[in-house]
């Protein structure tokens, strides 16, 4: 608008020119200008109206044309799907907003944002807020925006801090709402987004992933923008994210001391990992640590090995009843060669029930007063 106004302005002062020199011409020219100009300004913004049932049809008119192109590539077998899917996004910062919007793009059916902080004039350097934004809250912000991009997606905005007693309890109550979709199993969410920029807004965000037994991913981006890590983590499949706490945390140092001025504040030391400069993106798989000091994950980690060694058990059972039978009075005289096998998966059977005791045993010693 400002832009407009100064161009505005520009045409009036050559306008004042035309009419000292009398040239019909240029004064037709300048007029036509100026009422472009301002109809221009006058006109709001352009939304588009709901999209009820997305379509492949390849026109200008189909926002969603160009994602369904991978339905008809082979790549996704029914990308429609995607309007079941819910995504909680916690932290609508630099990586949060970027997620975000991304999501509603691809037409996601449902997002949940959570932030506490306000849209400044300092966070311009992102593509996703807009100066007349600014004193919103970065949750209500984020709606206005998306909603406008993409009307389709369900937009839920939570203006709180996760941090205190009552932020967690409504995190965690919005996570299990299912008011979406009511037949989907678990939570009401399929997928937690943690985008939050330190270590004890990460442990929260875990906490209640592991008590809900939720599906979710950790990132961080470093302080130079160039590296960052990406985590996906499985309550008790996989280590959450105190089985194995970033070097600087386990070495006992606050990470508050450690931000220096004039420093991204969202930039922290417990990011590492993918580096952009040296196109370097290592990658671990990490098992959950039995001596995890998060009770709900050893809980999670119990359940799983007890599915596992039932599991087992089932298979070894079915594996002697289909195992080939000679007829009465004959033997094998050489060893089957499923022996060997079977020893090793009755040595792990033997090795997860002593884990299974041993997760009891800390988990016991964890609730004692």
């Amino acid at each position: 608008m400002l832009q407009i106004k100064g161009i505005l302005a520009f045409y009036i002062k050559q306008l004042k020119n035309v009419l000292l020199d009398r040239n019909k011409n240029k004064w037709k020219l300048i007029r036509l200008r100026v009422e472009n100009l301002t109809s221009l300004a006058m006109a709001g913004p352009t939304r588009r109206t709901k999209v009820k049932d997305m379509s492949a049809e390849v026109v200008d008119s189909n926002p969603y044309s160009r994602l369904m192109a991978l339905q008809r590539m082979g790549i996704v077998e029914n990308y429609e799907r995607i309007r079941d899917f819910s995504v909680a996004i916690v932290g609508i910062g630099g990586v949060g907003s970027v997620a975000a919007e991304m999501l509603t793009r691809c037409g996601i059916g449902r997002l949940l944002l959570y932030d506490y902080d306000t849209v400044e004039l300092a966070n311009m350097n992102r593509l996703f807020f807009r100066p007349e934004q600014v004193g919103m809250t970065k949750t209500d912000a984020a709606v206005q925006t998306l909603s406008e991009i993409n009307p389709d997606v369900v937009l839920e905005s939570f203006t709180l801090n996760i941090t205190t007693v009552q932020g967690f309890e409504t995190f965690v109550a919005s996570l299990e709402n299912k008011s979406f979709r009511q037949e989907k199993e678990g939570t009401g969410v399929d997928l937690v987004l943690s985008c939050v920029d330190n270590y004890e807004a990460r442990m929260v965000v875990n906490q209640a992933c592991n008590e809900l037994n939720q599906t979710w991913m950790e990132s961080g981006v470093s302080e130079d923008a160039v590296s960052g890590h990406i985590q996906l983590l499985i309550p008790g499949e996989t280590a959450c994210f105190a089985c194995a706490p970033p070097l600087v945390v386990a070495s006992g140092v606050d990470e508050r001391t450690l931000k220096r001025e004039g420093v991204c504040a969202a930039s922290l030391p417990t990011t590492m990992g993918y580096n952009a400069l040296k196109d370097f993106f290592p990658t671990m798989a990490m098992k959950p640590n039995p001596q995890c000091s998060n009770g709900a994950c050893l809980e999670r980690q119990l359940f799983n090995l007890g599915h596992r060694v039932v599991d087992d058990c089932d298979a070894n059972v079915i594996n002697t009843q289909s195992s080939d039978a000679l007829p009465e009075g004959l033997v094998h005289e050489l060893p089957n060669a499923d022996v060997y096998e079977q020893q090793q998966q009755q040595q792990w059977k033997e090795e997860s029930v002593d884990d299974l005791e041993d997760l009891k045993r800390q988990l016991e010693a964890l609730n004692a007063p």
